[in-house]
């Protein structure tokens, strides 16, 4: 099978979330066959909720599509770096690969800071791809950040 990238999805869900006022953050989920199951963008603001962040979204509409807290052999593509709250979901929804586009230095949990995947206590390790877009994504998010300060 070829190898089709869904990170210009996740970069437009990213946008939308920007445009609500929220970090532009956006999250895609894919089967295995190559369909996309899920996807949303950060609404901790709108819901008045921390979790609500683009993957924990996307991976709750996922699982409730798929009737399982599970979701093996599905792909995740993200704008930025998971923190480690995101990165423990995706450990516990048996995530195959993680796709995201830019680092996060200060609050990632995926290259940096605590690094839940190879914590000894992680249940699963997804396969992870970092940089899939990564200018596009740190680009949307100094914008968004631009214009706050």
């Amino acid at each position: 099978m070829e190898f089709r990238s869904f990170m210009q999805q996740a970069l437009d869900e990213a946008r939308a979330a920007g445009a609500r006022g929220e970090v532009p953050v956006g999250a895609v989920v894919v089967s295995p066959a190559g369909v996309v199951v899920a996807s949303a963008g950060n609404r901790t603001r709108e819901l008045n909720d921390p979790t609500a962040h683009a993957e924990v979204l996307a991976l709750r509409a996922a699982c409730a599509q798929a009737g399982s807290e599970r979701l093996p052999g599905h792909d995740l593509y993200v704008t930025l770096e998971p923190c480690p709250m995101c990165a423990s979901a995706i450990s516990q929804a048996r995530i195959a690969r993680l796709y995201y586009g830019a680092s996060d230095p200060k609050s990632g949990g995926v290259a940096q800071g605590p690094r839940v995947f190879s914590h000894p206590q992680c249940h699963h390790t997804p396969e992870v791809y970092d940089g899939i877009a990564g200018g596009a994504a740190e680009a949307l998010l100094k914008e968004f950040f631009a214009q706050r300060r």
